[in-house]
């Protein structure tokens, strides 16, 4: 959804609104960016898209840990590999899983 310039509130207004601003961002499920001396400064969001919002995120992350996970296998799978000693030379302690790595 494009932010148009009915969505850009003063803050002053949006103090002055705030429940008409919260029913509009609920019915249009929509969003309002707070400003501050021209500034943007916080944005009115509808709940249920800050729900979507940060179930998107935590899949996000999920994907990047198992995009990490497949190319650690990848390697090691290439024979791609590092010793206790290279581990505590790169990282200055042996890691935990050097036992793993080593053998």
């Amino acid at each position: 959804m494009a932010i148009s310039s009915k969505d850009i509130v003063p803050l002053t207004r949006a103090r002055a609104k705030l429940a008409e601003l919260c029913e509009d961002i609920r019915r249009e499920h929509g969003e309002k960016i707070l400003t501050k001396n021209g500034e943007s400064c916080a944005a009115l969001i509808d709940a249920e898209r800050l729900d979507y919002y940060h179930r998107l995120e935590r899949e996000h992350v999920h994907l990047t840990l198992l995009e990490e996970a497949v190319r650690g296998v990848e390697e090691v799978n290439r024979g791609k590999l590092l010793t206790a000693a290279k581990l505590k030379a790169r990282y200055g302690r042996p890691h935990p899983f050097s036992v793993i790595l080593s053998s």
